[in-house]
């Protein structure tokens, strides 16, 4: 399973629970220790735009992560990408 798919499914795992702000985002770390505030809000997104997903509750606990997260500042651990987040490169032709 890739990085950005199991940061994915423990956000929604911890949101399930009735996790919401911080106690979310420590879920999420714990569960993925790469994950990074930039990988969690992306996972967020990918969270909101997913039509399966209709659940007021999560959609907000979600929503409310991602927000705050967003406006956050850089954080150390945001820094450096993982292997599946950067842009595949392509040969010469």
């Amino acid at each position: 399973m890739s990085g950005r798919k199991k940061i994915y499914e423990a956000l929604l795992e911890g949101a399930r629970d009735g996790l919401k702000d911080q106690a979310l985002y420590a879920y999420v770390v714990d569960q993925c220790s790469k994950a990074s505030s930039k990988k969690i809000v992306r996972a967020s997104l990918l969270a909101l735009s997913d039509p399966d997903l209709k659940d007021a509750a999560i959609l907000e606990a979600i929503y409310a992560l991602a927000i705050k997260h967003r406006l956050d500042p850089v954080q150390a651990n945001d820094e450096h990408e993982e292997e599946d987040d950067k842009p595949a490169k392509k040969g010469k032709k």
